[in-house]
């Protein structure tokens, strides 16, 4: 079944051996979708119980990375439902896009940020942001803050002890950002390297200077992810906790950043999202890296004026090795 082309899925299945004429049946549908059945009488893999999906809006996969919600206007009335279920499709599908949305206040994209959590705002302000908690981005001085995302790909918040848990983007004008799925990168990466990452933490070289595991379990999923900064690492440590603990050389630290951002540059998981006007994208910020793309800092007479505006959503665990983990990498 394809959780994405369906609002409501009823899934009916039998232990092995057993027949029942109601016990027959999925049916996936939209309301202008022809109801469709399948009998599962004879089914011996199916052993779950009776579930039913409620999915209120229409979803559908992008291609490489993230989905995009349909028939959801972001500046009504939510029910408490409907952000129960874009929560779980947040954190299933990583990127989740709403298009043609009427203009958001800044006041507005803060209460949806609040979904997901209490608001940590970034250190940068700029006198055109709407609001204290929204960081206003443009590749103009005078509109909004420049330069931001263009030292290396990254996760947002990974000089917090708690790096943040989420990244909300409302775009006014264009053009494209980068994205690319960490767990999905992992199992790319070669097994013995992938080893030797395991025994990194990075060090910030921002505020407090803290340390995070670059390897470790996601705190909600427990598949494996990473906490990088490829602009804003000032070392690496080798076996921290154990005998053996030691900081990287400078020449050291440019190599492993390099080894990294050489092998996301190659991994074919790159995802480009082409901003439209009124997009408003939620990303869960600890399973996705990001870049803004060259693109973005071009002159207006180029490429237009660019203006994004983020919110970020307060971590609530620091990185941890000890996080459950769910993984087979």
């Amino acid at each position: 079944l394809d959780p994405t082309a369906s609002s409501v899925v009823w899934l009916n299945t039998l232990k092995p051996g057993t027949s029942s004429h109601k016990d027959k049946s999925v049916v996936c549908g939209h309301p202008d979708a022809q109801t469709k059945a399948l009998d599962l009488r004879s089914s011996s893999l199916l052993r779950l119980k009776m579930t039913k999906v409620i999915r209120p809006y229409q979803l559908t996969l992008q291609s490489g990375l993230g989905a995009e919600v349909h028939d959801v206007d972001l500046n009504g009335d939510i029910s408490n439902s409907v952000i129960d279920m874009i929560k779980q499709d947040v954190t299933q599908y990583k990127l989740v896009i709403f298009r043609n949305q009427k203009p958001i206040s800044g006041h507005r994209q803060v209460e949806i940020s609040q979904w997901f959590g209490q608001l940590e705002s970034t250190f940068y302000k700029h006198a055109k942001s709407p609001h204290p908690d929204v960081f206003r981005v443009s590749n103009v001085e005078s509109e909004g803050c420049t330069g931001v995302g263009r030292t290396g790909w990254h996760i947002d918040g990974s000089f917090q002890p708690e790096p943040f848990s989420y990244s909300l983007y409302y775009m006014h004008h264009v053009p494209d950002n980068a994205f690319m799925p960490l767990n999905e990168f992992l199992k790319k990466v070669p097994e013995d390297k992938r080893k030797n990452w395991e025994r990194l933490w990075m060090c910030s070289d921002r505020r407090g200077h803290h340390s995070h595991p670059i390897i470790y379990p996601h705190p909600i999923t427990g598949l494996k992810t990473l906490c990088f900064h490829l602009g804003m690492t000032e070392a690496f440590m080798w076996d921290k906790g154990t005998p053996n603990q030691r900081l990287t050389s400078p020449l050291e630290t440019k190599a492993i950043l390099n080894d990294i951002h050489n092998e996301i540059v190659n991994s074919q998981l790159i995802h480009r999202h082409k901003w439209q006007v009124g997009d408003f994208i939620i990303s869960d910020n600890l399973a996705i890296g990001h870049e803004a793309t060259e693109e973005t800092q071009y002159a207006p007479e180029q490429v237009g004026l660019r203006i994004l505006h983020r919110t970020t959503v307060k971590g609530v665990k620091p990185p941890s090795k000890n996080n459950p983990c769910k993984d087979t990498i």
